[in-house]
């Protein structure tokens, strides 16, 4: 084969190649848009399933805020008798199984929602066991009273974590 022949093969192939390089990168191109247009369709669907069981957590969160703020849970919990570390004991009893109750929640709300929410409960329980400690605190209903007086004066745990919370839904609309 002569070096005419081979250049002239080689011309006529140059336009062939170059069409079957471009058309390779818009097919390329074309799949990818349709893959990632598919995949924020099944994104939207899966967001329309799930933002009412998102909006359920988020609303029995709230509810279970609301029942281990101290104010409340003491108005609901009265002592039993004048032990305080017995009352102590049942209040935290209380806000554990509260906490139990909605664990399952967590599935359903971001990572820091969770930890505010699990903080508020520590802070709770922490408020509760240093108010007992105290040399003031004789018997069940002088604990009860302290911790009630105490939070007039300053904002609950629960509060601020229902204030994240609230803000967290409120981001889920925009």
């Amino acid at each position: 084969m002569s070096t005419d022949k081979l250049l002239e093969l080689l011309f006529s192939a140059v336009p062939t190649i170059t069409v079957a390089v471009l058309a390779y990168f818009f097919f390329q191109n074309y799949f990818e848009n349709e893959n990632r247009r598919r995949r924020y369709v099944l994104h939207k669907d899966a967001q329309k399933s799930t933002l009412p069981l998102r909006l359920q957590a988020y609303e029995r969160l709230s509810l279970f805020l609301e029942r281990i703020d101290p104010t409340r849970l003491l108005t609901r919990v009265v002592p039993q008798g004048s032990d305080k570390t017995e009352y102590e004991n049942y209040i935290i009893a209380q806000i554990e199984l509260e906490y139990e109750h909605n664990l399952t929640q967590q599935v359903y709300v971001s990572a820091e929602c969770w930890n505010v929410i699990t903080t508020a409960k520590n802070a709770t329980i922490q408020t509760i066991r240093k108010t007992n400690m105290s040399p003031r605190i004789d018997t069940a209903y002088k604990l009860r009273e302290e911790l009630l007086t105490d939070l007039f004066e300053k904002q609950s745990p629960s509060s601020i974590a229902l204030a994240h919370l609230k803000l967290e839904v409120s981001e889920l609309w925009d």
